[in-house]
């Protein structure tokens, strides 16, 4: 095992604008992690509903199925993989979640295909945008999660570990303080930011939960127009980023939609390496955690 003044873990957002074809999905999906392999990546992170924006109760019929299917992905490539969110009809325990709601579910798949961890979203998205949508309540479909998720990315010579958030998450501080004091280093953010909400508050939220934790927070974003065959298009932000420790952006990509170069392609990358040691400098000058009275 190395010491802590060395590990070091190579990290890749994808940022992807995703449609209700889940074949044309999983075929970006598959070329976005072949990529973000190439260029070194040993954990990728997907975005917010991957597979498909909208048509939620028809993907959660296919939830085993597309699991199995990123968690092959995960292992053609040899690396950890974020699988974004995706709805599933049933709880952790199997059972089926009642009044024909489903979970938004966000799974780590590591190199060897096997599911490392499940994390079920515990805030769900509420509230009154300004754009065509007006209304937003994810718990008309959705059943909230209960518990926070720690998981670990073991490498040859290395454990690094991974707090689960998804998306409005992130508007809730005590979580990634949570997380940071079950022991994270990184913390994963799939997100689909209406373009609004986003536009006001992504980044800052992004910059403030790193510094509520202390931890790299990988923000992996759907970006660009969305079309639903029976309502208004949706909007969303884009902008993925990863954010270090002390709230200093260690890559971005600085638009919604995909900018020409990208479009032929269906997906963005960024990517960041996270210094372990210069995190734990961080924390030891600054150290919050020895200071925390409230929880």
């Amino acid at each position: 095992m190395r010491s802590i003044t060395d590990r070091t873990l190579s990290v890749a957002a994808v940022q992807m604008n995703s449609q209700q074809d889940i074949k044309k999905n999983l075929e970006t999906i598959a070329q976005a992690v072949k990529d973000a392999s190439i260029q070194g990546a040993q954990l990728v992170v997907l975005p917010e509903n991957c597979c498909s924006m909208g048509a939620q109760t028809a993907t959660a019929e296919q939830f085993d199925a597309l699991s199995s299917s990123l968690a092959q992905l995960a292992a053609q490539h040899q690396i950890h993989l974020l699988a974004g969110t995706l709805p599933c009809p049933y709880r952790p325990d199997g059972m089926p979640v009642p009044n024909e709601r489903l979970r938004q579910v966000s799974q780590l798949f590591a190199p060897d295909g096997s599911q490392v961890a499940r994390y079920d979203k515990i805030h769900l998205f509420q509230a009154t945008v300004a754009d065509d949508t007006g209304s937003y309540n994810e718990a008309a479909t959705f059943e909230a999660g209960t518990k926070t998720v720690v998981a670990p990315i073991r490498l040859d010579d290395a454990t690094f570990h991974l707090g689960m958030m998804v998306c409005f998450d992130l508007r809730f501080p005590a979580l990634a303080q949570r997380l940071r004091q079950a022991g994270s280093d990184i913390v994963s953010a799939p997100s689909a930011f209406t373009y609004l909400t986003g536009q006001a508050h992504w980044s800052l939220l992004l910059q403030a939960r790193a510094l509520d934790s202390q931890c790299m927070v990988i923000g992996a974003a759907q970006g660009g127009t969305h079309q639903y065959p029976k309502q208004a298009a949706r909007e969303t932000w884009g902008h993925s980023a990863i954010t270090r420790h002390d709230g200093t952006i260690a890559a971005d990509y600085s638009h919604s939609a995909l900018a020409d170069h990208e479009a032929a392609q269906d997906y963005a990358l960024v990517m960041a390496t996270l210094d372990n040691a210069a995190q734990e400098k961080g924390r030891e000058a600054l150290p919050i955690f020895n200071c925390h009275r409230l929880a």
